[in-house]
C-alpha cells in the first residue's frame, strides 16, 4: 500500500463571479507533486468562504448545504484513494480523479478505449482539419483489431498495459497471412494502430510506447498506368453495353484531367470556367487535401463534357452518379474486353494523366504536382520520380 499522502483543498475562483455575486468552489487534489482541479458545482458568496477552516460561514441553510456537498466530495475522493491503495498498483492524481468519477484508471484502459478516445477526438475535428474518410479508415482498422483479438486470444478487448512489441508483430503477421492484405494495406493499418497507441501515451493511458522499437518500412508501390497505345485503344473502342461505355467515358475523362473519384463525382457546371486566355478550365478543391486545383481542359475532356451536356458544354450539369465499387467492377469488365493485363481501377486514370498525358510529353514535375493537387512536391517526386528518370534516359539515347 502506498505511503504517499493525498491533499484535498477547496479554493474559490474570485475572477469568475456570476450575476448573483457568487463564485465557484474548486476542488484541488494534490498527489505525488501533481495537481488535479475540477469544479464542484457549488457557488458561494466570496465573503462567506473561510479558506483556513475550509467551510462556508455563517451557518445558514445555504452555507450548510454547501458544506455538506463539499464534505461528501472529499469523502468520495478519499474512498477512491483508498481503493487504489488497496489494489497495490502504481497510480497518479488523474487516476484518483477518474476513480472518483467512476471511470477506468490508466492501468485498466483497453485498446478499444484508446481507439474510442482517438476516433472521438478526430470526429470533433471533421471539417476543421480532418476528413470524414480518415475517421472511417480508423474505424475500419478497429474492425481488423477486433477480428485479430478474437482469432489470436479469443478476447473482445485487450488491456493497454499488456501491449508488447510481439502484439504488433503478431497483428502484422495476421494481416498478411489470414487477411491476405497487400503490403500497403498492412502498412497503413499498422500505422493507424501505432498512432492510437502514441496518442494513448500522450493522454497518459500508457507510461511508454510499447511499439517504439518497431521500424516499419513503407512499401514502394509500382506506379501502374496506361501507356499511349493502351489509352488510345480505350479511347477508340465503342462498347455495345451502355453502362460500360459510360464508365469508359468517365475513366477517359479522368485520364485527361487527373480528377480523383470524388472530384469527378462532385464536378458541376460552376467548376468549369474560362481562363484569362479564353481556354476552359476546371477550378475546384481537391477533397483529400483541400488544395485548389486548376486544370486546363484538353480536347478529349471537352468532348466528353459536351457529350454529357447534350452536345453543348454549357448544358453540362454533372455526370450521372455511380458508386466507386461499381465503377471499378465495370472497369474490370472493360479490361477483359480489351485484353488489358492490368488491374484497372479509377486511380489508374489519375496515374495515366500524370505519366502518359503529362510527364511523357515533357510537362515539368512541379506543374504535374499542381495539376494533381498534391500537398507538396515530395509526394509527386516519390510517386513519379522513376518515370521522369526513364524519360530522361530515353531522351539521352537520342543523342547517341
Amino acid at each position: 500500500m502506498s505511503t504517499h499522502k493525498i491533499t484535498i483543498l477547496y479554493v474559490i475562483s474570485k475572477s469568475r463571479i456570476n450575476k448573483k455575486g457568487e463564485v465557484p468552489v474548486i476542488c484541488r487534489i494534490t498527489f505525488l507533486g501533481k495537481r488535479k482541479q475540477f469544479a464542484t458545482g457549488q457557488f458561494i458568496n466570496p465573503s462567506h468562504w473561510h479558506s483556513k477552516h475550509q467551510i462556508a460561514k455563517p451557518p445558514n441553510e445555504e452555507n450548510n448545504n454547501i458544506n455538506s456537498q463539499l464534505s461528501l466530495i472529499k469523502s468520495k475522493i478519499n474512498k477512491a484513494f483508498l481503493f487504489l491503495q488497496i489494489k497495490e498498483q502504481e497510480f497518479g492524481v488523474d487516476d484518483i480523479y477518474n476513480q472518483f468519477l467512476g471511470k477506468r484508471i490508466a492501468s485498466e484502459r483497453t485498446l478499444l478505449d484508446a481507439f474510442d478516445y482517438h476516433v472521438n477526438r478526430m470526429q470533433q475535428l471533421v471539417g476543421l482539419e480532418v476528413k470524414q474518410v480518415s475517421v472511417e479508415k480508423y474505424n475500419q482498422s478497429l474492425v481488423h483489431i477486433k477480428s485479430f483479438l478474437k482469432f489470436k486470444f479469443n478476447k473482445r478487448d485487450y488491456l493497454l498495459k499488456d501491449l508488447k512489441l510481439n502484439f504488433l508483430l503478431e497483428f502484422e503477421y495476421y494481416l498478411k497471412t489470414e487477411k491476405k492484405f497487400s503490403s500497403n494495406t498492412v502498412y497503413k493499418t499498422i500505422q493507424r494502430l501505432r498512432r492510437v497507441v502514441r496518442v494513448s501515451v500522450g493522454a497518459e493511458f500508457l507510461l511508454k510506447d510499447p511499439f517504439i522499437l518497431h521500424k516499419a518500412k513503407k512499401p514502394k508501390k509500382e506506379v501502374i498506368y496506361l501507356n499511349e497505345s493502351e489509352l488510345k485503344n480505350l479511347v477508340n473502342y465503342k462498347f455495345s453495353q451502355e453502362r460500360l461505355q459510360f464508365v469508359n467515358d468517365l475513366f477517359i475523362f479522368c485520364c485527361y484531367t487527373g480528377l480523383g473519384f470524388q472530384e469527378m463525382k462532385n464536378l458541376q457546371s460552376n467548376h468549369i470556367i474560362k481562363s484569362s486566355d479564353g481556354n476552359l478550365c476546371i477550378d475546384m478543391l481537391r477533397q483529400k487535401t483541400d488544395k485548389k486545383i486548376y486544370i486546363p481542359l484538353l480536347p478529349k475532356a471537352i468532348y466528353l463534357l459536351e457529350k454529357y451536356g447534350g452536345g453543348n458544354i454549357k448544358n453540362f450539369k454533372k455526370f450521372p452518379t455511380i458508386s466507386n465499387q461499381k465503377f471499378n467492377s465495370y472497369l474490370k469488365e472493360i479490361a477483359d474486353i480489351l485484353g488489358l493485363q492490368k488491374n484497372l481501377t479509377h486511380h489508374i486514370a489519375r496515374k495515366t494523366f500524370a505519366t502518359t498525358v503529362l510527364l511523357s510529353n515533357g510537362v515539368p514535375m512541379e506543374i504535374v504536382s499542381e495539376l494533381l493537387g498534391h500537398s507538396n512536391m515530395n509526394i509527386t517526386q516519390a510517386h513519379y520520380g522513376k518515370i521522369v528518370k526513364s524519360k530522361i534516359s530515353d531522351e539521352m539515347k537520342k543523342l547517341y
